[in-house]
């Protein structure tokens, strides 16, 4: 290319890094640089969050180890977690249904987890799956360490698809008062029809659904609006440290299957 054709282009790659600035320091922050400090480190970005977690949080305080994470997450490396602000509405949330078992899927490092384990009511339990066996270590420390047990936090490795399927035979759970998907976007309907096909979901069940805005499902959200079984409610936030980034949760009440 010459240097004409280059300089010619040169205002509108100036435009173009103006305004998607933001995604581009997301960009960096959460691929390049984080993919760098893997490398010299050797370990994932949970794993370096859980040791800065041990030397810096409470043990048996999971407020301060929450805000140990989002204080990691801001001034060391970016976790991509819930954060506080989508932390508070699912807080919020889940104090007003008082749910007796909860079921999250997408445990990452435990962020969300311990909000939820936080806000139960006495006797409530909350089941998360986690895919990623390594990612599942982490988290299960995590949560441990927080001060919750197996009986109160039960954390299960495994794809959310073929998760499932088992939740009733393996793990006792009839119903789910409260489900938080927090996983893969693109995955997001695929599983809210397993768990309707399984009938665990009953009548005046909450599903919240993470990162519906970005990265976006917008096909979980078409389907959650037009099937008929959901009312629903859409609460705007921004990323984390991003919020210039608009995001939303958004809030199903499951009417029933008929």
């Amino acid at each position: 290319m010459s240097p004409a054709i280059a300089l010619a282009f040169l205002p509108l790659v100036v435009t173009l890094l103006v305004r998607y600035r933001h995604y581009f320091r997301l960009l960096v922050r959460t691929v390049l640089l984080r993919s760098l400090r893997d490398c010299l480190s050797g370990l994932r970005i949970e794993e370096r969050a859980f040791s800065y977690v041990l030397t810096h949080a409470l043990p048996g305080d999971p407020g301060h180890i929450l805000t140990t994470l989002d204080h990691w997450s801001s001034h060391c490396e970016y976790l991509s977690h819930m954060g506080p602000v989508k932390g508070q509405i699912l807080m919020r949330l889940v104090e007003e249904k008082a749910p007796a078992c909860v079921l999250e899927l997408g445990t990452y490092c435990g962020y969300s987890t311990l909000l939820i384990a936080r806000a139960l009511p006495p006797g409530g339990r909350l089941l998360t799956v986690e895919r990623d066996p390594r990612t599942a270590a982490v988290a299960e420390k995590l949560i441990r360490l927080a001060g919750f047990d197996e009986r109160m936090v039960e954390l299960i490795v495994g794809s959310s698809e073929e998760v499932i399927p088992c939740l009733r035979t393996q793990h006792q759970l009839n119903r789910a008062d409260l489900v938080l998907l927090a996983h893969r976007p693109r995955c997001y309907l695929r599983d809210l029809q397993l768990l309707e096909a399984h009938a665990l979901l009953p009548a005046g069940a909450t599903v919240l659904a993470d990162h519906v805005l970005f990265p976006g499902a917008p096909r979980f959200l078409q389907y959650a609006k037009s099937c008929g079984h959901y009312r629903c409610r859409l609460y705007h936030t921004g990323l984390p440290d991003f919020p210039a980034i608009k995001d939303g949760i958004a809030q199903l009440t499951y009417a029933g299957p008929g």
